[in-house]
């Protein structure tokens, strides 16, 4: 699941947000915290009424978003600064394309399942070319070849297909969800065991660094920090901008 899109959206809110005067405190009973009235609290409280989302568990939702704030901050940012002062950009850009190139698997079996015929042509391209010419995915020169990722997850595909979202989630070190994308990914993770892609699997599980290193890549290549809207509303906000980006990439 990427989270680039929705920290770009973040950041717009981030900037409406710095803009808003220093002005008395006021109580909001609607979530029980200090907030400031004005126009930016204008901005928050109608955030939260018309930009509602379901989320029928809200309340442990929020204590596992507090949980991954708190392990992103002292253990996972901690130990991406170390990767990235420990080893060069090629190398770590190397790693990404890697990894980048298996998840390719998905990204076409998705975009088969759909129906999107050119898309699927597209990814089968990016996976040939990288990995012959890309020495296993070790250079994306498909993306140089004006063949950049596309992101295809059983999620998607669910959503193609009607299957509604369900309640929202927010799933312990991964992040926001909702029933349906946790299920599709539980899915693309069989698909990626099944296919076996340059033995992947058999590799990782004889040597579980690199499930260590996949994981560090993931937030590497993440630009979201939680924190970063800089608004007592940051759960409401970014529930929101998770559950509209995933029906853009729907629509797409």
């Amino acid at each position: 699941m990427s989270r680039i899109s929705i920290a770009l959206a973040a950041a717009l809110i981030t900037g409406s947000l710095q803009a808003q005067e220093s002005i008395p405190e006021y109580q909001d009973p609607l979530e029980g915290i200090q907030i400031h009235e004005g126009k930016g609290y204008q901005f928050e409280r109608s955030s939260l009424r018309a930009l509602d989302v379901h989320d029928p568990i809200e309340g442990v939702n929020r204590r596992i978003y507090r949980f991954n704030a708190r392990f992103d901050q002292f253990v996972y940012l901690p130990v991406v600064n170390t990767y990235e002062w420990a080893t060069p950009r090629f190398v770590r850009t190397g790693v990404s394309n890697v990894f980048n190139n298996l998840a390719d698997i998905p990204n076409l079996g998705n975009s088969i399942l759909q129906g999107k015929v050119r898309k699927s042509m597209r990814t089968t391209a990016r996976l040939l070319f990288n990995t012959t010419l890309g020495v296993v995915g070790l250079f994306d020169v498909a993306e140089k070849m004006g063949l950049p990722q596309q992101s295809e997850d059983f999620g998607q595909t669910l959503g193609f297909y009607r299957v509604p979202p369900g309640p929202y989630l927010v799933i312990p070190f991964l992040g926001p969800s909702n029933l349906r994308d946790a299920t599709g990914q539980g899915v693309d993770w069989a698909m990626e065991d099944y296919v076996e892609f340059l033995n992947n699997r058999e590799i990782k599980n004889n040597n579980p660094s690199i499930w260590a290193l996949q994981a560090v890549d993931l937030r590497y290549k993440n630009p979201f920090r939680y924190g970063a809207l800089d608004s007592p509303f940051e759960y409401s906000q970014v529930r929101y901008l998770y559950t509209k980006f995933r029906e853009l990439q729907i629509e797409q």
